[in-house]
């Protein structure tokens, strides 16, 4: 006995499901670059400034500015990752359970935002 066919409200509801998923996949990659990028600005900004002498070097306070860049550039990347995951879970159970996907864009724009995110958290590290 084989599958029957699926009808058009079917693959219609497929689609629209997987549709929402990049769209989910994508907000996630947005709030990933907002806390990569406000993450990366803080630390540059007050370095910058630390070097004019304008700022004096934060050392009394609990969190230095190049501290609090790089928990929000971590943020981002451990949000980022676990969207990353989640999403590909939820492809993967589509594609179980209704055959064959197409690609993941989102998830190659959240590759290239979580490689610009860790050479961002590197460049905090080491001070670059």
């Amino acid at each position: 006995m084989s599958d029957p066919t699926p009808s058009e409200s079917t693959l219609l509801a497929r689609q629209r499901t997987l549709l929402a998923m990049e769209r989910s996949m994508l907000a996630w990659v947005r709030t990933a670059v907002s806390l990569i990028s406000f993450g990366f600005t803080i630390y540059k900004f007050f370095e910058f400034d630390s070097g004019k002498g304008s700022i004096p070097p934060v050392t009394s306070h609990l969190l230095s500015p190049r501290e609090f860049g790089m928990i929000m550039i971590g943020t981002g990347l451990v949000a980022l990752a676990f969207a990353t995951i989640d999403h590909r879970r939820n492809i993967k159970q589509m594609h179980d359970e209704y055959g064959s996907t197409d690609r993941s864009v989102s998830m190659a724009v959240a590759v290239i935002v979580s490689v610009m995110g860790l050479l961002a958290f590197a460049a905090a590290l080491f001070r670059a």
